[in-house]
């Protein structure tokens, strides 16, 4: 089980990211399509002036059960220890132990 205070310090990074997106998006926008350069610069100054936090790669996929920070499986939203466990339980559909 991870800490608490680091599920609760990503939860307030995802908010950060929800909240600055669109603004991030229309900035981003604006440096495509705009053709000089100073204006390229002036729209990038105000893209870094954003929280780091803010930006999407500082995002860490997280298991939603246990709150693992690695191996997890985009799909299930799980990590592998605890998918492994609902496999062999039954408990997701159509997943089943692989035997060869």
């Amino acid at each position: 089980m991870a800490k608490k205070s680091l599920i609760e310090k990503e939860k307030k990074k995802k908010e950060l990211v929800e909240r600055y997106d669109v603004i991030r998006q229309s900035l981003k926008r604006q440096i495509k399509s705009s053709l000089s350069i100073q204006d390229k610069l002036t729209i990038s100054k105000r893209l870094q002036s954003l929280p780091r936090s803010s930006a999407p790669v500082r995002l860490r996929n997280r298991c939603s059960l246990t709150g693992r920070p690695r191996s997890n499986y985009r799909y299930f939203g799980l990590s592998r220890h605890v998918l492994r466990e609902m496999a062999h339980t039954c408990v997701l559909p159509g997943v089943s132990k692989s035997s060869w």
